[in-house]
Order: C-alpha cells, then sequence, then structure tokens
C-alpha cells in the first residue's frame, strides 16, 4: 500500500519528498533498545529498498536526503545516518547525488 502511495503521489510534479527520519523510536525499527547503535551499513541496508523506490518514482530533482536531529539521535549519531545516506547512494550518478544531498534542498527551500 506504501508504494502504490509513494507512486500515486510521485506523479504531482509540485511534491518533492525528505528521505531520513530513520531514527526516530516512533518508526518501530527497535534501533533505540539495542546494545549498541546501528552501523551506517545496518542502517542502509535496511532503509534502501524505501528511499530507492521514492528516489526511482520522484527522481532524484524532487529527492532529498535529511536528518531528523536532535530526534534521530535517540537511535543513531548524526555521522552515521549521514554515512547510511552515502550507502545508499553510492550506486547513482554524481550528478544525482548532488540533487540528492544538496540542490533539491536549495530549490525546495529556494536557497
Amino acid at each position: 500500500m506504501w508504494r502504490q502511495g509513494i507512486s500515486e503521489l510521485a506523479n504531482y510534479e509540485n511534491v518533492s519528498v525528505k528521505l531520513g527520519g530513520t531514527g526516530m523510536p516512533l518508526g518501530g525499527y527497535g534501533w533505540h533498545e539495542r546494545p549498541a547503535p546501528p552501523s551506517s551499513e545496518d542502517i542502509a541496508a535496511v532503509m534502501s529498498p524505501y528511499y530507492t523506490h521514492c528516489i526511482e518514482r520522484f527522481g532524484a530533482e524532487r529527492c532529498m536526503f535529511e536528518s531528523n536531529f536532535p530526534v534521530d539521535n535517540a537511535s543513531t549519531s548524526y555521522t552515521v545516518l549521514w554515512n547510511a545516506f552515502k550507502r545508499v547512494a553510492q550506486d547513482f550518478s554524481a550528478t544525482e547525488k548532488a540533487w540528492m544531498f544538496r540542490d533539491a534542498a536549495k530549490q525546495a527551500y529556494r536557497i
């Protein structure tokens, strides 16, 4: 149902998507309950299918990686989270990475 909803939402050219919020306890992954925090590999492995689906549907030009700190800090560090994003993006082109890590936010927020 989520995939279908994202695919339908992507049809609206005025909509962009923020990729993040993975560390919030509300997310249901239980990372905040582990004896040791998740690694960037752990986070990327779990979140990549969701993020990749969004990127494939919206295009890199309408996707932006984002942190949800301080809330995400319950589960992971800022550095580990951004390293997870880099792992998710590793197979995308330099241009696509520029959009997801910088340009989509500049465009959305008119910076």
